[in-house]
């Protein structure tokens, strides 16, 4: 059964420019597809054509008759006092009206009425009452709400108060609770932590619906869709499989195509060749060969209509990493802070080496974010301290972008940020950010989330720095975005601290990671994929049979049972580096021995000198060994 029939479909916000241009697709009932398309391509604008909220140019979009079709993109608006309870039990609207009907018709019934008719009305609606869940209502909340991570708490906050980010998660589960037919999301995973994304993948996986998915978390996509259609030039091209397959297979069809682009024009410079040839011998009094290359010529413009296959030009900027020289970037001693009565950590103690590339993971509204702020200098903690090193040189993405001059251009804001930039050096670098054209000219309070990012990353990028500290850093970017800030983070060499919800940022860069919860950081030293296999462990050691008092062991608490192999691999990297260090020293007094053979005196003095800096380097070495041992490696 066809659930969603879209036939030339042409919708434009300016004269000339058709945003969706004679766009053709069908979805069939039950299907999981992802809608995928770089920012702008029109996806958000075809969901919002489907729920009636845009009228359309030209074309023709049919939903299943009766089908019940619920979108989530942006936040509505509720009444003055609503709580995050009210939002939920919004859902039941249709419900409370049949409760509503059976209560008046109750009254009658007890003031005597006995007609039939009224019985019969009764017993109808009792019927649909629980046929649509009426008397599972208190279930079903409870279960979103436990999904979604929505706390008792929570539910009695006025809604109002919410964050950005908790305002999507019980959005979302009122769309849930709604029980339609066709789900509609427009990013569902933009503001869910961890935890909230597996359980809406694991829900949308079970939906016995229609899902249709705007979406740039690879993760999510290949565990929840299983046909990809992507907008591209106002037009759908289909990928019958998850986001894996469609990556190959677009990959797949450029090159297809450009073979095939390549040996049309090979052929058409043969047949001009030929054609030029013909018309040099008409001008030598050949007539007949004139007639010949008008045909030739006529052939190959018939030749010219394929089209050069094109890739989504990248960006091509990389971070500045400066030179960092010494042990310690980070310190974070006896660290605490709270909100009021609320204490988001307390006694966080933790170390930071050069090079490492740090995760910190945790539940929203745990501190993450908050973290981050007090590192950087934004906030203060209640108690403890922070230090860094003296030579680090920081830089920070934060996830809600600030500007000091929103109403000038792009160019404008560079030349403010940069002192001395002209105009045009200022047009250069945001180019190579994929702005263009009269895009520099645009205030920057115009832009998008992602636009945003982009232009906040330009600023960041030219600094030389050793501490690169991201916030979120692909939230609101397409996939083609997310893959060259993935790109620019690979290539850069210096620390690296995040905050990121997304799996598969997470597991390309993490060598460690910080786990927030219940007021306490668990430092687990290892990368994303290990973390979790750790976690399903652990989960599957509380689930299992409890075991007797006597058998139970640290290392059914891995975040602490290993802090003396953590503190031995800490040590391990320092005493690493200072034998790098020592052996460069042994390298400079042999080239000096080799300069000063001729002199004595001098040459004794370094000799000397040599065999104290080797008896460093050996009882280095035998200190390494030890560490080796302690850490496991």
């Amino acid at each position: 059964m066809i659930e969603i029939q879209v036939s030339g479909l042409v919708k434009s916000f300016e004269v000339g420019r058709n945003v969706l241009d004679g766009l053709n697709f069908q979805i069939d009932q039950g299907e999981r597809v992802g809608l995928l398309g770089r920012n702008g391509a029109g996806k958000t604008t075809l969901f919002k054509i489907l729920t009636g909220e845009l009228d359309y140019d030209e074309g023709q979009v049919t939903v299943g008759q009766g089908r019940r079709l619920g979108l989530i993109s942006q936040i509505p608006v509720y009444p003055a006092g609503y709580t995050v309870e009210d939002v939920l039990r919004s859902a039941f609207a249709r419900l409370h009206a049949l409760s509503q009907e059976m209560e008046a018709l109750t009254g009658r019934m007890a003031a005597g009425e006995n007609d039939a008719t009224l019985l019969k009305r009764y017993g109808a609606l009792s019927e649909k009452f629980e046929v649509f869940g009426g008397y599972d209502t208190d279930v079903a909340v409870n279960k979103i709400a436990s999904g979604l991570s929505i706390s008792e708490e929570m539910r009695r906050q006025l809604f109002d108060s919410l964050s950005g980010g908790e305002k999507t998660r019980v959005n979302l589960g009122r769309l849930i609770l709604e029980d339609t037919d066709i789900l509609l999301l427009d990013e569902p995973t933009n503001h869910l932590d961890l935890h909230a994304t597996e359980w809406l993948e694991e829900y949308v996986r079970t939906f016995c619906g229609t899902v249709v998915t705007i979406s740039h978390d690879r993760y999510f996509l290949d565990r929840s869709v299983t046909r990809v259609i992507e907008i591209q030039d106002g037009k759908a091209e289909f990928y019958s499989g998850n986001y894996s397959f469609y990556a190959v297979e677009k990959e797949r069809r450029f090159q297809e195509r450009m073979k095939q682009y390549e040996k049309e024009q090979a052929k058409i410079q043969q047949l001009e060749k030929s054609a030029e040839q013909l018309r040099l011998w008409a001008f030598q009094g050949m007539d007949k060969t004139y007639r010949r290359a008008v045909s030739m010529e006529r052939r190959i413009e018939r030749m010219r209509t394929t089209e050069k296959p094109s890739k989504a030009r990248k960006m091509d900027a990389r971070f500045s990493a400066a030179e960092f020289h010494g042990d310690e970037v980070l310190g974070i001693k006896n660290l605490a802070k709270s909100y009021g009565e609320k204490r988001l950590f307390d006694g966080i103690n933790l170390r930071v080496e050069g090079g490492e590339r740090i995760a910190l993971i945790g539940d929203n509204g745990t501190g993450k974010s908050t973290l981050i702020k007090m590192i950087v200098g934004e906030l203060y903690p209640d108690d403890g301290r922070i230090r860094t090193g003296p030579q680090v040189r920081e830089a920070y993405l934060p996830q809600i972008m600030h500007f000091d001059h929103p109403d000038w251009t792009l160019v404008e804001n560079m030349m403010a940020a940069k002192k001395g930039l002209s105009a045009q050096s200022a047009r250069n670098r945001l180019a190579a950010y994929d702005f263009r054209g009269e895009d520099v000219c645009k205030d920057v309070r115009v832009l998008s989330g992602g636009e945003q990012s982009r232009l906040r990353l330009c600023m960041l990028m030219d600094d030389e720095i050793n501490l690169l500290i991201l916030d979120e850093p692909t939230n609101h970017l397409d996939i083609d975005s997310r893959e060259w800030i993935e790109e620019a983070v690979e290539a850069y060499d210096g620390t690296l601290l995040f905050v990121s919800h997304d799996r598969y940022f997470i597991n390309r860069f993490a060598t460690r990671i910080w786990e927030l919860a219940e007021g306490t950081i668990t430092d687990y030293p290892m990368g994303f994929s290990q973390y979790r296999q750790m976690k399903a462990q652990e989960e599957a050691e509380k689930t299992a049979a409890p075991k007797p008092a006597k058998e139970k062991s640290a290392s059914e608490r891995p975040g602490r049972a290993n802090r003396a192999q953590q503190a031995a691999r800490r040590q391990l990297t320092i005493c690493e580096r200072d034998i790098a260090k020592a052996e460069e020293r042994l390298a400079a007094l042999d080239a000096d021995m080799e300069a000063a053979a001729c002199d004595y005196e001098k040459l004794s003095a370094l000799v000397a000198e040599r065999e104290m800096a080797q008896a460093e380097v050996d009882t280095l070495y035998e200190k390494w060994e030890q560490l080796s041992a302690e850490a496991g490696e």
